[in-house]
């Protein structure tokens, strides 16, 4: 069957799943999922579900907040229907960190007969119950608890591994049950920061095409639609979700699965990560270093989606000295950058300077390359930066959400958000304007407007 753009904007989300698309892009895209159920009332749900996968012993894996919330209605269900089961609870406090401990904790509770892991939660209940998923080759069912994250069906998960954010395939859950009775009545805290993950599309998408630009990324206009039409609809609905409407609530959560079906489209992360994810997990694992409690992903890349418009205004309004950038880059230090790396990146540095050079990221040549080819496009460049969301725009629909704004907001400390500028792209891979920024020697004069911007 073939992906139109008319196709996308009018199907219902059952509709991506089970079927192969033939697509412009000459991509063939499929969604390996069988159901996903975004109602009033969907936790009634899962006795049927568990059966339906033929399940005689299923391993209920939660939190003691989220078991609170929906596992004890999940136990009473299987057991009403006369199903046996097994249960991991983790603690409720210290935030849980999907690290190599949580994921281990999780295989060691995995009995002989365990043939479905059943796992109520959200954003790292879920992560870490579909990596071990794929380990394991048992099957997840998700009981959705919470909207605060996108990464419901993307097929990577992003877990701690030696205290480096890390990405790895994983299975995508079989069935979603989200329960808007549910849903709507989660923490303030956590829809805001699922609405900040939806809003974070907005300079991801302009980095997916600055990438195609500069290194002719592979680019699908349909699957960005997805998320475009994600975007348009839970921005026109920021009052509703304040009020908690279901039917808004429910946008919300279909928004953050629908931009998970446009990243397993494609096979990647593209359609829903850019550089303000890059400043997110920069954060998320300064955090870990000073053993300080995580904030919530969605929270972070809500406030630096907010940065990351500010640095597009920047760059609409530059006109770079090309030749000083290749002169820049040439005078490139590997002894400086692995300095660096140890400084900023603590127990992950190694990591980060192997992932380099794997991927040959600091390859000088390359570079240069890259610089040329922004020379080449640069007016093309500078029209999709002057295209991006401006931050007023950005700012105006965290403010009317009752979203913070600042990374003082939240507690981040300014500090943390220049040296994100600096040397949080080392994280990801991904291209995105602040690999350019680099690229074009603009990122300390850019870190001034930021230091500036911020401290407003």
């Amino acid at each position: 069957m073939k992906l139109t753009a008319e196709k996308v904007a009018g199907m219902d989300i059952g509709g991506f799943l089970g079927e192969h698309y033939a697509c412009a892009c000459g991509k063939d895209h499929f969604m390996d999922m069988d159901n996903i159920f975004i109602e009033s009332g969907a936790i009634n749900r899962v006795a049927e579900v568990v059966r339906n996968y033929k399940s005689t012993e299923p391993l209920i894996i939660a939190d003691e907040n989220t078991f609170k919330v929906a596992g004890e209605k999940v136990a009473h269900l299987l057991d009403d229907a006369g199903i046996k089961y097994r249960t991991h609870i983790f603690p409720g406090k210290p935030v849980l960190v999907p690290d190599e401990k949580t994921a281990g904790s999780i295989l060691f509770a995995i009995g002989e007969k365990t043939d479905l892991l059943l796992a109520v939660g959200t954003g790292v209940i879920n992560d870490i119950t579909k990596y071990v998923s794929r380990r394991v080759n048992i099957p997840e069912v998700l009981v959705a608890t919470a909207p605060s994250m996108d990464g419901f069906v993307s097929d990577t998960a992003a877990p701690t591994v030696g205290n480096l954010k890390s990405s790895f395939p994983c299975n995508l859950p079989r069935t979603i049950l989200g329960d808007t009775d549910i849903l709507k009545d989660a923490p303030e805290v956590m829809i805001l920061a699922g609405f900040g993950d939806i809003i974070g599309k907005y300079s991801a998408l302009t980095d997916w095409q600055l990438s195609r630009i500069v290194n002719d990324e592979y680019y699908c206009e349909l699957t960005a639609q997805i998320t475009q039409d994600v975007l348009d609809k839970c921005v026109a609905n920021i009052d509703a979700m304040t009020r908690r409407e279901p039917a808004a609530i429910k946008d919300v959560m279909e928004g953050l699965i629908r931009t998970g079906i446009a990243m397993s489209y494609v096979n990647n992360s593209r359609p829903a990560s850019g550089s303000e994810h890059h400043y997110s997990h920069y954060l998320e694992m300064q955090y870990l270093f000073q053993g300080k409690e995580a904030l919530l992903h969605g929270t972070k890349v809500g406030i630096t989606s907010i940065i990351v418009a500010k640095l597009y205004e920047t760059l609409a309004n530059e006109q770079p000295d090309f030749d000083a950038a290749i002169a820049h880059a040439k005078a490139f230090s590997q002894t400086d950058w692995e300095r660096n790396v140890r400084k900023y990146y603590d127990s992950a540095a190694e990591g980060v300077i192997c992932a380099a050079k794997t991927d040959k990221r600091n390859d000088i040549d390359a570079r240069i390359k890259r610089i040329e080819k922004i020379r080449e496009h640069w007016s093309e460049i500078q029209a999709l930066a002057k295209s991006a969301k401006s931050t007023a725009f950005i700012e105006n629909i965290f403010r009317r959400a009752g979203a913070p704004l600042r990374p003082k907001d939240v507690g981040i400390p300014n500090e943390l958000i220049n040296d994100a500028l600096y040397i949080g792209r080392e994280v990801r891979t991904r291209y995105s304007i602040i690999h350019l920024l680099e690229d074009l020697g603009l990122t300390e004069k850019c870190a001034a407007v930021i230091d500036k911007f911020i401290a407003e």
